[in-house]
This record gives C-alpha cells, sequence and structure tokens, in this order.
C-alpha cells in the first residue's frame, strides 16, 4: 500500500489541521523517547488556541516540550508518568503534575481508561505493503495508547525505524497524519570518567557469561556495556536499548543464544541513541519490542534465569532505601522499571538486582550514600528489596543483612571524605556499634581473584573489609580446639567483637589481611593478615583455615599471594609464631621461596622470612631446624 491509496492518502493532513480535531478538556499521550512527533507537538502548542483544560500525559520524551510554557497554563496541563529535563521544571513549580507508578503497569491503567487516553499523537515508519505501520523506536506505553484512544494522530517519518514486534499498526487506526522527513532526537554519548569506569567494572564482576541484562541509559550504564567487552553469550531483556548494547551484539559478546525466554532475540520496550542505532534497528530481526507491560512485568522478567538488573539512583541510605525519583525533596525523575526488575530479578533463577550510582553529587560536596533521607525524599526501592549497591569504591551485598552489616557495607562504598560522618550519625542512629572504627584507605578491589587450590577446588581470594566480622566470628567459633590454639598459641573459647574489629581493621599498606570464600556459599573460610613491625621492617603474619579446607592448599596460595603483595608494599619480609604441632602451616612457609630462619624459644618457633635474602630459592640455615618438626 502506497501513501496515495484509497482513504489512507485522504487522511492526509497538515500539523495544523490535524491539531483542530482534538477537543477541550482531553487528555493527550505524546509518543515517547525518540519517537515524540516533534511537528505535531510544536503544532500543539502554536496552534491549539481552541484548547483548555488539557492534560498531557508521557514517559519521558527527547524533543522540547512548549505545551509546560507558563503562558500556555490554561491550555495544558502536563502529568508526567517520568520526568525528563523537558518538564522538570515545571513539576517542581507546581504548573506539573507527577504521577508515581511502575512502568509495568502503566499500559493496564491506559487499557482500563483508569488513566484515560483520548488522543494519542504518535511517529510512524511509513505503511508497508499490507497496510502497517511500525511504531519504530518506541512501543512502551504507546501501544496501549494507540490501541485505546478516540483519535490517533501520526507523523509518518520515512526515517523511522520498522521494528519487529508488537509494534505493527494498521493504517485503518489512524485517524489523520502528517507526512514529515527529519532526523529523530538523538543522544550524544561520552567516553566513560574514571568514576564511571570503576563502577562499570565492579558491576561487570557481578555479570557470569552467559546472563541476560536489564540495563538503562546513560553514562554509568555505557561504562558497564564497555566493561562488558569480554563476557560470552549475553542476552538482553530490557526495558530500553542503548548504543552499548549495540556495540556488543556487533562484536558478539551479546547472543542471546543461552536465554531461556525468547532465545536469540533482544527484547526491550523502546530504542534510544544515535542514528547509527537507529539505522542498526531498522528491519532488525534480532530486535523484539513490546508494551512495557511485558517487558517490565515481574513475573515475565523472572523466566530470564541469570537476570542481571542495573539500575542508577540518586541516593541510598545506610539502611538499604534507595531513592530514584526525588532529590533534595523535589521530584526529579520518576519509578520507572527499577522496582519492576529488581523484583523480577529477584524471582530469576540465578538473578541479581544491583543499584549503581557514583559515591558523590554536586562536585563531591555531597554523598550519595545518606544516614537518612532528607524530609520529602521518595523511597522507590524498599531496603527489603535491594541486595547490591555498587559505587566506585567497591560492591555492599545487602541481600539478608542486619542493619548494623548494611551500615557498615555502605559506608565502606561511600566516598572515603564522608566516611567518618555517616559512621558518625550511624552510632547516633544506633546502627552500629558505638566503638565501631571508621574503614580506612581505599578498598583495593584489584586484588580479588578467583584461584584454583592444588585439590583443584575454585576459591576467591580478597582483601578483607570491616564488614567481614561477623563471618570472620562465624569462622572462629567453627573451628577446632586444635586450630584455635595454633592460631592463637593458646586455649580461646571467646572471639568478641572488639577483637574481631583489630583483625578487620586494615590500612591496605601497613596492616594487610586477605579472606577466602567459597563461591558456592559465600561463606569465609580462611584468612591471612600481616602488621608492619616497624623496628625490624618485617610484617608479623598469621593464617587460619577452617578444619574442613585445610590440606587443601588454602595456606599455600594465601602465603604466595601475601607475599606478592607485601614486595609491592615495600615490606621487608615476614615473622610468625608457629607451635612445633602445627606441621601444616610450618610446611607452608618451608616451601614458600623463602629463606627462612627460625629461633625455638619458649616452646615457639619464631620464624623470620626476608625477602631479600639470599639463596631464596631454598630454606637455608634453617631447613635443618624445620625438618626436625615437618617429617
Amino acid at each position: 500500500m502506497s501513501l496515495a491509496d484509497g482513504s489512507f492518502s485522504q487522511k492526509q493532513t497538515t500539523a495544523e489541521r490535524a491539531i483542530e480535531l482534538i477537543r477541550p478538556g482531553r487528555r493527550i499521550l505524546i509518543g515517547s523517547g525518540a519517537a515524540e512527533p516533534l511537528t505535531l507537538v510544536a503544532a500543539l502548542a502554536s496552534h491549539g488556541q481552541h484548547l483548555s483544560d488539557n492534560d498531557i500525559v508521557h514517559l519521558l520524551t527527547l524533543g522540547p516540550a512548549p505545551y509546560v510554557a507558563p503562558e500556555l497554563a490554561a491550555r495544558f496541563r502536563h502529568s508526567a508518568f517520568f520526568i525528563g529535563p523537558n518538564v522538570r521544571t515545571a513539576v517542581q513549580e507546581g504548573r506539573a503534575d507527577f504521577i508515581p507508578v511502575f512502568l509495568s503497569e502503566i499500559p493496564a491503567l491506559i487499557r482500563s481508561r483508569r488513566v484515560r487516553i483520548d488522543v494519542a499523537l504518535i511517529q510512524t515508519s511509513p505503511p508497508d505493503a499490507h497496510g502497517y505501520v511500525s511504531l519504530g523506536v518506541s512501543v512502551d506505553i504507546v501501544r496501549a495508547a494507540v490501541d485505546s484512544a478516540d483519535l490517533v494522530l501520526a507523523e509518518i517519518n520515512p526515517r523511522m525505524p520498522r521494528t519487529h514486534g508488537d509494534s505493527f499498526l494498521h493504517v485503518s487506526k489512524i485517524h489523520r497524519w502528517v507526512p514529515v522527513d527529519t532526523p529523530l532526537p538523538a543522544l550524544s554519548h561520552l567516553p566513560p570518567s574514571e568514576t564511571e569506569a570503576a563502577i562499570g567494572a565492579h558491576v561487570a564482576r557481578l555479570v557470569p557469561n552467559a546472563a541476560t541484562l536489564q540495563i538503562g541509559i546513560g553514562s554509568i550504564p555505557d561504562a558497564v556495556l564497555t566493561a562488558l567487552s569480554h563476557h560470552q553469550d549475553l542476552g538482553v531483556h530490557t526495558e530500553m536499548l542503548s548504543d552499548g548494547v549495540m556495540k556488543l551484539v556487533q562484536s558478539g559478546v551479546i547472543t542471546g543464544a543461552r536465554k531461556t525466554l525468547l532465545q536469540g532475540r533482544l527484547v526491550t520496550s523502546f530504542v534510544m541513541g544515535s542514528q547509527t542505532l537507529y539505522d542498526w534497528a531498522h528491519d532488525n530481526p534480532v530486535l523484539y519490542l513490546r508494551g512495557s507491560d511485558f517487558t517490565n512485568d515481574p513475573q515475565v522478567v523472572a523466566r530470564n534465569d541469570n537476570l542481571i538488573s542495573v539500575n542508577s539512583a540518586l541516593a541510598v541510605d545506610l539502611t538499604g532505601q534507595v531513592a530514584s525519583d526525588t532529590l533534595l525533596g523535589k521530584f526529579f525523575s520518576g519509578i520507572g522499571g527499577q522496582v519492576d526488575f529488581v523484583r523480577g530479578a529477584a524471582g530469576s533463577r540465578g538473578g541479581r538486582s544491583i543499584i549503581a550510582l557514583r559515591s558523590t553529587a554536586r562536585r563531591g560536596q555531597v554523598s550519595r550514600i545518606r544516614a537518612a533521607f532528607e524530609e520529602g525524599a521518595g523511597i522507590v526501592t524498599s531496603r527489603g528489596d535491594v541486595r547490591y549497591v555498587v559505587t566506585e569504591y567497591g560492591v555492599a551485598d545487602l541481600w539478608g543483612k542486619s542493619v548494623r552489616e548494611r551500615a557498615m557495607a555502605l559506608t565502606e562504598i561511600a566516598h572515603p571524605d564522608f566516611r567518618s560522618e555517616l559512621l558518625s550519625e550511624a552510632k547516633r542512629r544506633r546502627f552500629v556499634f558505638l566503638d565501631q572504627k571508621v574503614p580506612r584507605g581505599v578498598y583495593p578491589w584489584q586484588q580479588e581473584r578467583y584461584e584454583t587450590l592444588s585439590s583443584g577446588a575454585r576459591v576467591l581470594l580478597r582483601p578483607v573489609r570491616p564488614s567481614d566480622e561477623e563471618p570472620l566470628q562465624r569462622l572462629f567459633y567453627e573451628l577446632s580446639d586444635e586450630s584455635r590454639y595454633h592460631r592463637f598459641l593458646a586455649h580461646k573459647s571467646v572471639h568478641p567483637h572488639e577483637e574481631m574489629q583489630k583483625l578487620v581493621d586494615s590500612d591496605y599498606a601497613a596492616s594487610m589481611a586477605l579472606v577466602v570464600l567459597n563461591p558456592e556459599t559465600n561463606e569465609l573460610i580462611a584468612m591471612a593478615r600481616y602488621d608492619l613491625l616497624p623496628a625490624s621492617g618485617l610484617a608479623d603474619i598469621a593464617f587460619v583455615v577452617r578444619d574442613d579446607w585445610q590440606r587443601r592448599g588454602i595456606g599455600t596460595c594465601l602465603m604466595q599471594r601475601m607475599i606478592e603483595l607485601g614486595r609491592a608494599r615495600g615490606v621487608a619480609g615476614f615473622s610468625a609464631d608457629v607451635l612445633p604441632s602445627n606441621l601444616g602451616m610450618m610446611l607452608v612457609f618451608q616451601q614458600c621461596g623463602l629463606v627462612v630462619r627460625t629461633q625455638f624459644e619458649g616452646g615457639v618457633y619464631h620464624l623470620a622470612m626476608r625477602f631479600n635474602a639470599p639463596d631464596a630459592h631454598g630454606v637455608g640455615v634453617a631447613k635443618r631446624d624445620v625438618g626436625d618438626v615437618v617429617k
């Protein structure tokens, strides 16, 4: 069907004439994102003199919003499902309204006419041979609007991509159409900053191969996608799709081959980005656009195994509450699909939900990790829903954690300039112990690594964090009496908070501790720690390994990593006190590759191991002494 055929060609008109069909007192929906019908919107403002008390609703739109101008207040009032930059001032000044709602529920509100849509202003592709136009880059809530509206006015633009999925609309459903030939609004993308790149790297470490991604648009999502460039067989089920996804598809990282729902398809409700992205989306069968009642339905989302949800936030408080739609007591954005996907990921087998944000705002003057929110702040995602929170300083795992554990984990990933203040507030609110120490230094997340032990088991080695206090305490209480005696050189039955706090307190230089976790259960199963002795330049080192993990290579692996870290930090070597009965620990030191000098005194072997000692490939003069113990 060509644009000149039959009744459809008779529906062609100008934007100004089309706007004349709208009656006063009606609710008008404007197409979302890059599919905003710019010509119709301009005509609405310039030729809508006959209108009054019309309500305009939409999600984020990329073009101008002239209808929120103060001089047009008698004609139009805007109700925002999501507050974009073009309407934010009007909402904050009370000249426009905000509808807080989950994105997954908006189509049902429209179809049930609880939120009645009288007029839909949309932009589409030209019709195909069967008389169907495509809604192009925006299906989201537009699908429900065109199915429900009494009047559908469309711009038909040859530059609108023809997309697959539930995006097709027969021309008989369009009451008037306006021919246009204009580029779609595009988003510019800048390379990630150092802070954004760090956040992206942290998030990428939480994403397994073959995961299915939900991820948004913006500098942090772009940084996450960049950091995923070495992953394999990722899939996509998201509400919005950007250039970063396209690039990972083109590089072979995103294949969808192991998705459990719509295998091989990139599922989304709208596309927003560059002209290159729009060109790539045109008639691309790998894209599958559906309304947000499908893409964002938590039960549908959960049908994707290993669904990783990545969403941003404006702030997070120390209990884990997430503020995403308000800033300093003013409405700023919207609920959107954050909660939809957080809950969908929670229901997904192997799923994870991640809240990613910079640690500060206002050029470092304000912490985004807050002790408590100010009056008027809106909680979009509850503390019970939040799993992981990520800043450039690391990852806080909050699932199943107490308020005290959450406060400590979130303080650790706050900007160092604000940690003391946050902890003081946490103490005042009795969230944490009153003697809780402020986390020192910047957590060296680059030192995290998975290791395969000599036994074949795979474990995670990482630097200790203050929030490891309770897992470490649990480890000590699980030790046998013999293992506890070997670690402390004495019989010890209690391990109070004061003791544990000292063991997890580290500046990652003069004091350094590594913990070992079982990746399958996330249990802490071992620890090694050194503390610098200024007089000798050596660092006193001690190990502990849970009994069921002993003799599997953990001690040897920890010793090698501690040697690497000690050398890098200028430590001269290690000293240790070992009981004669601790044969396993003596063997670890004997085989570590350093010269081991021993002195036996008071029933204890005192060991000294310098990095620059001669004959560093043997055990030197200590070989005979150690050999007397290790048979």
